[in-house]
């Protein structure tokens, strides 16, 4: 009886340590999620944080944005203006160059005119000149005849009446030519004079009106230099103007892609926090139940301890199933810090961390055959994935190609693994995946030489390379 009571004492000592051991590792458990839990609560609040401080900058890049497209708008208008001027001034340019040969034309002709009229001038000098040589004649013809006194002995010298009459006649005849030839000469010499005259000024008058339409054209090419230049200064500020909006731009989708990584990285955690919440539920329940077996396992050993008659039997079938309800709870233990990644490809180290060609080489890149498996690095949850690029495209998902993001919570600490130039994807954001869990497969996609992995890990979350070295196994 004594050593039958000392075997349910035993019994009973060696549950309580199994039983008790297993409410320290459950305990160790549900603290050990309810840490997971309260740090994950953290990175959504720096998320959070981030997410804010990156709306933030959108809305001043916006902003910007806005008043570029104000600005632009004003010099467009501007150089609206200049055209229109400019237009207008070469309209006026025209119009002066076609108004200036007008006047070269004038000035031809006149010119031709001038030589026609020095061809008259020079006719009617040498008639002037003729008259002039014949009135001397006359005139000295006169004087060698004794003047009136020989006019009136021819007029006496008649010897009829009719004799008289024909010299009369042809006396006054000539005294009228003499008349006449000396009326001709005065209109000749005051003709000439006048067109003289005449035609030196017409020609001034011309000359100076094109030396006008000269100076009016200048003025018109010299306002037509400061348009262009004017023009030049305000398409320089307008491309000055469209380059930065276009780095506005770029930034503002990059503050996006970054919105979106931060959304993404977020849903990840969340997830992750669920996932987290969930298994300390489930280790809750289990610890629930497993007082329950031990205070029902703690009154049969009682009942049993009290009641001699009981068979070894059942003393053994209860032992037998404290040691099941034990083993029945024993907790997934994850590996963290450095060196708890595990090699995502089997490959060739091609290219590691740091400077390279000029800039900073974020990962390392590991060669093989299109289609060699690429697995998850750690378990996680996938928290980014593009798809769709083709070999030869080397700007598709911003260099990297069809690209997966997996967050990780490790020790504590959260995590984000890059898989870049995939040639097929197998998984979706927010799906949860294993270590070792096949994720796509190897190739060239993105700005790439061969089918290679490039590999990166973010310790905090994305947008924080650290050599990868440093962390793999």
């Amino acid at each position: 009886m004594r050593k039958y009571n000392f075997y349910i004492l035993m019994t009973t000592f060696l549950l309580a340590i199994v039983l008790g051991n297993q409410t320290k590792v459950n305990a160790e458990s549900i603290n050990d999620y309810q840490n997971e839990i309260q740090e994950l609560e953290k990175e959504q609040s720096k998320l959070k944080n981030k997410e804010s401080d990156v709306k933030s900058n959108k809305k001043s890049v916006e902003n910007k944005m806005d008043d570029n497209l104000t600005s632009q708008k004003s010099v467009k208008n501007q150089i609206n203006k200049i055209d229109t001027k400019l237009s207008s001034t070469k309209a006026d340019i025209q119009e002066k160059e076609q108004e200036i040969e007008a006047t070269k034309k004038e000035i031809a002709e006149l010119e031709a005119d001038i030589k026609k009229l020095k061809n008259e001038i020079k006719e009617l000098e040498e008639r002037i000149e003729k008259r002039e040589a014949l009135l001397k004649d006359r005139l000295r013809s006169i004087q060698e005849i004794g003047g009136n006194v020989q006019y009136m002995s021819v007029i006496l010298g008649s010897e009829s009446f009719s004799e008289l009459i024909s010299r009369s006649t042809a006396v006054n005849s000539i005294m009228d030519q003499d008349k006449v030839i000396m009326e001709e000469q005065i209109a000749d010499q005051k003709a000439l004079e006048q067109k003289q005259k005449e035609v030196e000024q017409k020609k001034k008058d011309v000359e100076d009106k094109k030396a006008e339409q000269e100076k009016q054209k200048e003025k018109l090419q010299s306002l037509k230099t400061e348009l262009d230049q004017q023009m030049a200064e305000k398409e320089k500020a307008q491309e000055k103007l469209e380059e930065e909006y276009e780095e506005l731009e770029e930034y503002n989708l990059s503050l996006e892609e970054e919105n979106k990584l931060i959304a993404e990285q977020a849903a990840a955690i969340e997830k992750a926090k669920q996932l987290a919440e969930t298994e300390k539920a489930r280790l809750e329940q289990e610890e629930r139940e497993r007082i329950a077996r031990e205070e029902e396992a703690r009154a049969q050993a009682a009942a049993e301890s009290k009641n001699e008659n009981t068979s070894n039997d059942s003393t053994t079938s209860s032992s037998g199933s404290s040691d099941n309800s034990g083993s029945s709870g024993s907790p997934a233990v994850s590996s963290g810090g450095s060196g708890s990644f595990i090699w995502p490809a089997n490959g060739r180290f091609t290219s590691g961390f740091g400077p390279r060609w000029g800039t900073n080489h974020n990962g390392i890149d590991i060669a093989n055959g299109r289609g060699t498996p690429i697995v998850a690095s750690a378990s996680g949850v996938v928290s980014s994935v593009v798809t769709g690029c083709v070999e030869g495209d080397i700007s598709c998902g911003g260099g990297y190609g069809n690209f997966i993001i997996i967050t990780h919570y490790i020790d504590g600490k959260t995590f984000s693994t890059l898989y870049g130039h995939l040639s097929s994807v197998n998984v979706s954001v927010g799906q949860t995946v294993s270590q070792g869990q096949q994720i796509g497969g190897m190739g060239h996609t993105g700005h790439s030489t061969g089918s290679h992995l490039h590999f990166e890990i973010h310790p905090g979350g994305y947008k924080n390379p650290v050599d990868p070295m440093n962390y793999l196994r």
